[in-house]
């Protein structure tokens, strides 16, 4: 099994915060399932440190791919198909973010480890 971390998820993950659910924990720490982050997810976290949106993640913005390699993650390129998807998703939310992760979710058939529920209205199979 594989599963796509939200951006807020892979945060909590790496600080070991009490807001990730014990089902996310579980998910993300079974040895057996295969942990994807985005790029987007790299993308948004750089862009929020440096607006000021993120800045107790400066050291992670800095060395994303050591974290990842880390905790054994494995990045998600992203490719024309998603950009496509992400760019073509209909509705009203403009998260680029969110749209990547939506389409990423979709074409590669995984569920997303999010509290968001704005995912459930793009039928994504969502795990919290």
């Amino acid at each position: 099994m594989r599963v796509l971390l939200d951006t807020h998820t892979l945060l909590w993950w790496l600080a070991d915060d009490e807001r990730l659910s014990a089902a996310a924990r579980t998910t993300i720490g079974d040895p057996t399932i295969e942990i994807l982050v985005s790029a987007a997810s790299a993308w948004e976290i750089a862009t929020k440190v440096r607006t000021g949106k993120l800045p107790n993640h400066a050291g992670i913005a800095a060395d994303l791919p050591q974290h990842l390699a880390s905790q054994g993650f494995t990045p998600l390129a992203i490719t024309v198909e998603h950009a496509q998807r992400a760019g073509s998703l209909p509705g009203s939310h403009r998260d680029p973010f969110d749209r990547m992760l939506i389409a990423q979710a979709h074409a590669d058939a995984v569920p997303l480890v999010s509290n968001d529920t704005v995912f459930d209205g793009y039928g994504v199979l969502r795990l919290w």
